[in-house]
C-alpha cells in the first residue's frame, strides 16, 4: 500500500492506486504530513470529479479526512464519523445493551466495566457503540490508511461535548493486533473480551452494496490470517471472544463457537471462556 518517496511526484499519464489531496478548505500541513507519513503522492488542491491521476485518494476538506473515489459520479468520501450521520443517530437513539454487538460482548449479562480489545477496528463503529455503553475499548487497525481515517474521526469526535466522554474510553493503537495479543501474556495484560470483525472474502460482487465496503476492499483486501487471529484472541481473552461474520458465512476454522447471535445480514459467533462477572 505504501509507496516510495520517489513516487511523490507522479507523472501526468500514470494512474496512481492511492494518493493524498485536499479541498481549498482542507488543512495543507495535515495533508502534507499524511503524504510523508504514508509515503503517498500529494496532489495538492483538487476537485475529486476532475482527478484522473489517482483512482482513490485520502481527501482533506472542512469536514476532516475521507477516503474518496475519483471520477465523474463518484460517491462522497468514506469517513470515520461519530458525531453526525448514522453514528450520531445511533448514539442518540440506539438500543443500548440490546444491540447485537453489545449482546455479543455480553453487556446484557454484566454491569461490570469490561476492557474490550477490538482487534480489527476498521472505522471504529462497533468500538464506539461499546464505549458508549461503558466499555474501555482498545482499538487496533493495522492498515495505515484506515488507521489514519479512524484517528481523524476520533480526534474530531473528541471535540464534541456529547462524544468526548465516549472517545475518552477508546484507545487507538497502530500495528497488528496479532502482535499485541501474542505478547500480552508477557506484559501481564489481559482483555476481558476480544472482538473480531475480519474482512470476509466475497466472490459475488453484488454483495458489495455499501460504498464503505467497496472502498475498503480496494484498499484493504481480505484478511487471510483470521485463523491465527482467533487463536491469539482465545489465548488472551478472559471471558469470551466474539467474532462478527456475514450471516451465511462459515465460522473461522478452528474451535466451534459455543453459541451464535444472528441478525438480518450478519451474525456473531461467541467463544465463551468463563462466565462474565455478575450484574
Amino acid at each position: 500500500m505504501s509507496r516510495s518517496k520517489a513516487s511523490n511526484t507522479p507523472s501526468e499519464n500514470h494512474v496512481l492506486p492511492l494518493a493524498v489531496a485536499r479541498s481549498p478548505l482542507g488543512d495543507e500541513r495535515q495533508a502534507q504530513a499524511l503524504s510523508s507519513e504514508l509515503s503517498l503522492p500529494y496532489l495538492g488542491v483538487v476537485q475529486p470529479k476532475d482527478v484522473r491521476r489517482a483512482s482513490v485518494f485520502l481527501f482533506l476538506d472542512e469536514n476532516g479526512l475521507g477516503l474518496q473515489v475519483t471520477g465523474k459520479g463518484a460517491p462522497g468520501p468514506v469517513r470515520a464519523e461519530f458525531v453526525t450521520g448514522k453514528m450520531g443517530y445511533r448514539r442518540e437513539h440506539g438500543g443500548g445493551s440490546g444491540q447485537l454487538v453489545a449482546r455479543a460482548v455480553g453487556l446484557q449479562k454484566t454491569k461490570a466495566g469490561l476492557h474490550v480489545v477490538d482487534a480489527t477496528a476498521g472505522l471504529g463503529q462497533d468500538a464506539f457503540v461499546l464505549a458508549s455503553l461503558g466499555c474501555d475499548v482498545s482499538l487496533f487497525e493495522r492498515n495505515p490508511v484506515i488507521h489514519a481515517l479512524l484517528a481523524d474521526g476520533l480526534a474530531r469526535a473528541a471535540l464534541n461535548v456529547d462524544c468526548a466522554p465516549v472517545v475518552a474510553r477508546m484507545t487507538l493503537h497502530a500495528g497488528s493486533s496479532i502482535d499485541w495479543l501474542a505478547n500480552a501474556a508477557e506484559r501481564d495484560e489481559v482483555a476481558d473480551v476480544v472482538y473480531l470483525d475480519p474482512m470476509f472474502p466475497h466472490s459475488d460482487k453484488s454483495a458489495l452494496v455499501k460504498k464503505e465496503m467497496q472502498v475498503f476492499r480496494a484498499i484493504v483486501g481480505d484478511d487471510d490470517d483470521s485463523e491465527a487471529l482467533l487463536r491469539a484472541a482465545l489465548a488472551v481473552a478472559k471471558y469470551r471472544v466474539a467474532v462478527k461474520r456475514p450471516r451465511k458465512a462459515p465460522a473461522i476454522s478452528g474451535p466451534e463457537p459455543g453459541t451464535r447471535i444472528e441478525g438480518k445480514s450478519s451474525r456473531y459467533d461467541i467463544y465463551p471462556i468463563r462466565a462474565l462477572p455478575p450484574r
